[in-house]
């Protein structure tokens, strides 16, 4: 009897995703993914790039493409009509890294259940995502970057007697700014693209390292 497939696999299939084959998009709805970014100002150079290369994947039939940057376009609308807008590159190129990972852990979940064809789909897209990214001249840091530089602000921030908690509020005040952005303030993570989540956790894990290592040298 085939074995049961995993929740997590079953959720995969009802929700909707990069990896359905869209309906090919109207003129009139490539006006309205326009309005995602405010009248009173262009839209940014990748957002403009995407949707030019959006109209040609229409021409080429290129499926692949075309779901990715419907899927791209379509979120950056809904941010549109909340207090959180993505009108720069910097913005998008988040949201962009976001997507890759959601459609990476996708990937991982099909492989898991043996849907090595659904799985190579998601990757595909995965692909697709961090070529926008990486074309975008949008600074970008990887894991092991990012935990040096955040190692480094927490120790110069550690004092005696500082616990867990009070060094990662110390740190969070430190980096990121009271919208939840990262400051800008020329310092090494000033103008890179970078998961809000993804940064948490480090700040989290780093304090833990630093306030474990205080405690072990007195």
């Amino acid at each position: 009897m085939a074995s049961k497939l995993p929740t997590s696999f079953v959720r995969c299939l009802s929700r909707p995703s990069l990896r359905q084959t869209p309906a090919w998009i109207s003129p009139a709805s490539l006006r309205v993914s326009h309005a995602s970014y405010s009248t009173d100002a262009p839209p940014s150079p990748l957002y403009a790039r995407i949707k030019d290369d959006l109209k040609a994947a229409m021409r080429a039939k290129d499926t692949n493409r075309l779901s990715v940057l419907r899927t791209v376009m379509a979120a950056t609308l809904n941010a549109s009509k909340t207090d959180k807008p993505i009108k720069t590159d910097l913005q998008l190129v988040d949201l962009l890294q976001k997507t890759a990972r959601k459609a990476q852990d996708t990937a991982a979940e099909f492989r898991a259940a043996g849907r090595a064809d659904l799985a190579e789909k998601e990757e595909a897209q995965q692909r697709i995502l961090e070529e926008y990214a990486a074309g975008s001249g949008i600074k970008q840091i990887g894991d092991s970057d990012l935990k040096q530089i955040i190692t480094t602000i927490g120790q110069e921030l550690m004092s005696p007697g500082f616990d867990v908690k009070a060094l990662q509020t110390q740190m969070v005040k430190k980096i990121m700014s009271p919208s939840g952005g990262v400051i800008s303030n020329g310092g090494p993570l000033d103008g890179v693209a970078i998961d809000k989540a993804a940064l948490i956790r480090t700040i989290q894990d780093v304090a833990a390292e630093i306030a474990a290592a205080g405690k072990a040298s007195q």
